[in-house]
């Protein structure tokens, strides 16, 4: 059984690309990291601690598939916005400028562990205030990392992007059917 350790629609569509079948079961975990963890590595952490919590509720043969997506930008971790002052800070913050998306991903089967972190680079337009407010009242980016969701309106506001589009959206999948062979 293939179990994903996550609540994500955009994940649970990704994947049904690579299994037809699987089961959906949220990792509730505290996602508190360790202060020694460096920023960037926070996705590649938690995606692991998600999978080893739902890992450990079950047989060694289910595959647990953990990923967890952070928007970085000036040294900070961008999340999801608590609110709608807080998604435009967030949309201000990349506006006319690049930033990183990295997707943390880990995998595990019979006792092994395989975990991988993907970055795309992300280069936003220059919004205006009024393009910042028409996107936030759409209601997109309360639900996404950095405010905003590549799949949906949240791509008219990207220039342009240097990676893998999937990762952004919130799960490499390519990368992962190739880190499939690893276990």
């Amino acid at each position: 059984m293939v179990i994903l350790a996550s609540a994500s629609p955009r994940r649970q569509e990704l994947l049904k690309i690579l299994f037809g079948e699987f089961t959906v079961e949220p990792a509730d975990i505290d996602e508190t990291v360790r202060k020694s963890i460096d920023i960037e590595q926070y996705p590649e952490y938690l995606a692991v601690k998600k999978a080893r919590h739902i890992a450990e509720k079950h047989s060694p043969e289910d595959m647990v598939i953990g990923c967890d997506t952070g928007v970085f930008i000036d040294n900070l971790m961008l999340g999801k916005p608590a609110d709608k002052s807080q998604a435009k800070e967030m949309l201000s913050l990349l506006s006319g400028r690049t930033h990183k998306v990295i997707t943390g991903c880990c995998i595990m089967q019979r006792g092994k562990t395989v975990s991988f972190s993907k970055v795309t680079e992300v280069e936003f337009y220059r919004l205006s205030d009024e393009e910042i407010r028409e996107y936030i009242s759409t209601g997109e980016p309360m639900d996404k990392a950095g405010a905003y969701g590549i799949q949906g309106k949240g791509s008219l506001l990207v220039k342009k992007i240097s990676g893998d589009y999937f990762n952004v959206v919130g799960m490499p999948i390519a990368e992962i059917r190739q880190r499939l062979k690893l276990l």
